[in-house]
């Protein structure tokens, strides 16, 4: 690589030395448990160049990327940090374009956003395209949001905030009008081996005796007939989503030249979306395959190499056995993504909060083993996407549940059709074959809180901010990166008329309204709803960021329940015991003394008041009704 790294200075090149004995050999590896020798070896001088390549630019080109790069090395648990705080939203919906997310700066940092992620804004393809996640070109940004240049400044705007630039890189699929699939149907043998096709309906047919299908109701199937190239596609999410072939290592290729792109504009957390799709294999379903850890490997310890600022977080929505695979677990340990979405604990405060019960979220919750020291887990309320019920059936008959009668009082709950429930969900993508039923909807309409206005119950109103606050505080209390969807924060409910807009041909988008920036503006008025939740907020995240209990590389430990309504979570740090209690009932509820005092905290403060909690005449702590508190012990 002499050539491409000649003029940089003896010391620039010592250092990229230095970063290939220690990762290459995650590449090489990775590449050998998915090619064959003489294709990995031919493939691993094609990244080798690239990877020289994007090291000089970024240090010629950007040298304060290149300065993050020597500070993240020096700090590499940057991103397990208690100061990470994250922030979700459409750029276009959240101020317009980019140059107005720019001008917003200053509202995240009050808020004490750390890390902000905006979902797909690289230009997708015209008409209805899965919120974005259908891609027309992977290197240019949508027109009405700006241009590349503009996506550079303003991760560079955010990086002298403090703030994290997270983008979207889809990697399972690209739109059908994507150059790679226009040249496919235009009969480019080269680019039609970067897809998945057929002749005939023999192998999807076989393959589709064992895949699941993820929008039933709008997309049934796996596979779609292309004209134009008078064969089959494999399409697993929608029609105009054409799988694209991991198996090719021309497909590897360039995508490590994307990644690196992004990396390159500043891009410091990577969402490697649809990743538990990547590879597919015969009578399984074509999810989860070890072949995606070994591809993921070699793409991070590549970017470890030319950019280690960047990190990877894995969008895997799959199931508490295969979720750990996706931060490393066995040869891959610590070596795949470094962050991962934590969707158990989504779905299991959803649970605890319609039932009143904590069992099944002990049970859960308990069963996941700890993320891997040097990754953490991305939490949260609620996400762009709607909520399946990832119960487990085992975890379900475990305490004295039916999974599958579970799951459908959750979706009835939420869509307000059980008797006692306030919720404004909306049912999303029925499955009439299997039951399956998810839900969409604001963190707002689902806790009740915009029927509860729309009643003008200020006693419902008041427990609705109990419920989502408490929320919050599980999920800011839990470690990792506490990730808020935006609005949220301000108890923004439902779009009613989100199928006025073009575009939205699913329900997903009443909840993904634009920020009510009048609801803003009440944001430091203590006596509104947008005041108290912003301030409850606010205050949960700069506790946590002094908090160094919630660093991510100590593990949540769920302890059994003393009382069915409480939630115990205990973190043992070395500079002592952190437990934090979570009543998720409408009622007063205990804590036995006995189990503070074996645990280190009998005298503990409550870190979000600064004062040690009052107990009972029993001696007992009671919590009020959806109450928390974060107990501090000392070592």
């Amino acid at each position: 690589m002499a050539d491409v790294l000649a003029g940089l200075s003896a010391e620039r090149v010592e250092t990229f030395a230095l970063r290939l004995d220690r990762w290459w050999p995650d590449v090489r590896g990775g590449l050998a448990a998915v090619h064959d020798p003489g294709t990995a070896a031919a493939l691993e001088q094609r990244l080798l160049r690239l990877a020289a390549t994007a090291y000089r630019d970024r240090v010629v080109e950007t040298p304060d990327l290149a300065r993050l790069d020597v500070a993240r090395t020096l700090e590499p648990d940057w991103f397990q940090s208690p100061r990470m705080l994250g922030y979700a939203a459409y750029a276009d919906r959240f101020a317009g374009d980019l140059a107005g997310v720019r001008e917003r700066i200053p509202y995240l940092r009050e808020l004490g956003v750390t890390y902000l992620h905006l979902m797909p804004l690289l230009r997708p393809r015209e008409g209805p395209n899965d919120g974005g996640y259908a891609v027309a070109d992977y290197r240019s940004v949508r027109p009405d949001l700006g241009t590349m240049d503009d996506l550079r400044d303003l991760a560079a705007a955010l990086r002298e905030a403090g703030i994290s630039l997270v983008l979207d890189l889809v990697l399972n699929h690209v739109a059908r009008e994507h150059p790679w699939a226009a040249a496919a149907r235009a009969g480019d043998e080269r680019y039609r081996g970067y897809f998945l096709t057929f002749e005939d309906r023999a192998l999807p047919d076989a393959y589709e005796a064992t895949l699941p299908e993820v929008f039933p109701g709008t997309a049934p199937g796996s596979f779609t007939f292309e004209p134009e190239l008078g064969r089959w596609v494999w399409t697993t999410f929608n029609t105009y989503q054409w799988d694209v072939d991991w198996s090719n290592p021309e497909v590897l290729a360039e995508y490590a030249e994307l990644v690196l792109l992004l990396a390159g504009a500043g891009v410091e957390v990577l969402r490697l979306d649809a990743i538990a799709f990547l590879w597919k294999r015969m009578g399984t379903t074509c999810q989860n395959q070890p072949e995606v850890h070994a591809i993921t490997q070699a793409l991070r310890a590549l970017v470890r190499v030319a950019c280690p600022a960047t990190i990877f977080k894995a969008e895997a929505i799959v199931g508490p056995a295969d979720l750990l695979h996706y931060l490393g677990r066995g040869a891959h340990h610590g070596k795949v993504s470094d962050l991962a979405y934590h969707n158990s604990l989504m779905v299991q405060v959803w649970s605890m909060l319609a039932e009143g019960q904590v069992r099944l979220a002990a049970r859960a919750l308990g069963q996941l083993p700890p993320a891997p020291a040097s990754a953490a887990w991305v939490t949260y309320l609620r996400c762009h996407d709607d909520i399946g019920w990832a119960v487990d059936d085992a975890d379900a008959a475990a305490v004295g549940l039916d999974g599958h009668a579970h799951r459908a009082f959750l979706t009835d709950w939420y869509t307000g059709a059980f008797p006692t429930s306030t919720a404004r969900g909306l049912v999303f993508q029925e499955n009439a074959a299997t039951g399956d039923r998810r839900v969409s909807g604001t963190a707002a309409a689902l806790a009740g809180l915009d029927a509860a206005l729309e009643a003008g119950d200020s006693r419902e109103v008041d427990a609705a901010v109990a419920r989502l606050l408490l929320a919050h505080a599980v999920v800011l209390g839990w470690g990792g990166v506490p990730v808020l969807w935006s609005g949220d924060e301000l108890g923004q409910g439902d779009d009613a008329d989100w199928w006025r807009e073009p575009g939205h041909d699913d329900n997903r988008w009443v909840h993904r309204p634009r920020l009510r920036w009048d609801l803003a503006a009440q944001r430091h008025d203590p006596t509104s709803v947008p005041g108290r939740l912003f301030a409850g907020v606010a205050h949960l995240a700069a506790v946590r960021a002094a908090t160094a209990h919630l660093h991510a590389s100590v593990p949540a430990e769920v302890l059994g329940p003393s009382d069915p309504g409480v939630l115990p979570v205990l973190r043992r740090h070395p500079v002592g015991p952190f437990l934090g209690l979570y009543n998720v009932t409408r009622e007063w509820r205990p804590w036995p003394a006995h189990r503070l005092e074996e645990l280190g905290v009998g005298a503990a403060v409550d870190a979000l008041t600064g004062r040690v909690p009052e107990r009972g005449g029993d001696g007992d702590l009671w919590l009020p009704p959806h109450g928390a508190v974060w107990l501090v012990g000392e070592a």
